[in-house]
């Protein structure tokens, strides 16, 4: 085990036995940036100071700063550089207004890792949430040399005819729940939320309908990484089928099931995650 990783594992004990002291482990210090990426100005937050460099992607409307706070707070600074972004057209990496041609995968995918490389990080692991997920399959299989190691949940490779029920059936986001929605809603505004993500289902429809539902099956043989699957059995979107091919296809993959969590697990269930993950990255 790394130096590092010692480190990490005895800060944890001596968390638990500080009663109320947790905070005081962590620097808090989060910085934000911009810097150009395929002509895009690119918006990212950066915490931490380790040498295992983590970018986290978020999902489908989101952002370093709605999707990832419990991360960013707190994974071990010591042992990781934490890397939060937003994608093109999400979050403050706007504008350009975000559009979904067939590529748009592939697209964030080579933003993803030309971000990192623009910010000198030669190897980096990737953690990525739902859609976010679906970009660090597709950049891990198209730059397997600059992945160290891949964390994905809620994420498929390709889209059903189940999968689309569920997408039309949240459409309409005048109809989500209010702690669901009032983020985004802040963050865009209702009308940007409303447009961009019916484009998005429409997205998502056009693949299924043109490309036989593929997204990404066809890169994952090519993931040679460590990878860790995590998935909520009680996600509403996500289908245990889909953890379970992407666990088949991907050849230094494990599968870990959380009985009670749902699609937004890291965040509901932050500290078991956030253990998951730093325990993952320093293993061997």
């Amino acid at each position: 085990m790394a130096v590092r990783c010692v480190g990490t594992l005895l800060r944890r004990v001596w968390r638990a036995w500080q009663p109320g002291t947790a905070a005081l482990s962590y620097c808090t210090e989060i910085t934000s940036g911009r810097i150009q990426v395929n002509g895009v100005d690119l918006h990212y937050q950066r915490t931490g100071s380790g040498e295992h460099a983590v970018l986290l992607l978020p999902g489908a409307l989101g952002s370093s700063q709605t999707d990832f706070g419990p991360q960013l707070k707190l994974l071990d600074k010591k042992a990781f550089t934490v890397i939060g972004w937003d994608p093109r057209g999400y979050g403050r990496s706007i504008p350009p207004a975000r559009d979904y041609p067939e590529d748009f995968f592939s697209r964030d995918a080579t933003d993803a890792v030309n971000l990192m490389q623009a910010l000198h990080f030669k190897r980096f692991s990737l953690l990525g949430w739902s859609d976010g997920g679906i970009t660090a399959l597709v950049a891990a299989g198209s730059y397997p040399l600059l992945i160290n190691k891949l964390i994905v949940w809620g994420a498929n490779a390709y889209v059903t005819e189940e999968d689309l029920a569920l997408y039309n059936a949240v459409k309409d986001v005048s109809k989500w729940s209010p702690g669901m929605r009032k983020p985004l809603e802040d963050l865009y505004g209702i009308n940007y939320l409303t447009s961009t993500f019916s484009t998005w289902v429409d997205a998502m429809t056009n693949i299924f309908q043109k490309f036989d539902g593929n997204i990404c099956r066809h890169l994952l043989p090519l993931i040679s990484c460590p990878t860790l699957i995590i998935h909520g059995m009680k996600d509403p979107m996500v289908p245990l089928f889909h953890p379970q091919f992407l666990h088949q296809q991907v050849k230094k993959s494990r599968l870990h099931l959380m009985p009670e969590g749902k699609h937004n697990l890291h965040l509901r269930y932050s500290e078991e995650f956030n253990k998951l993950v730093e325990d993952f990255l320093c293993s061997a």
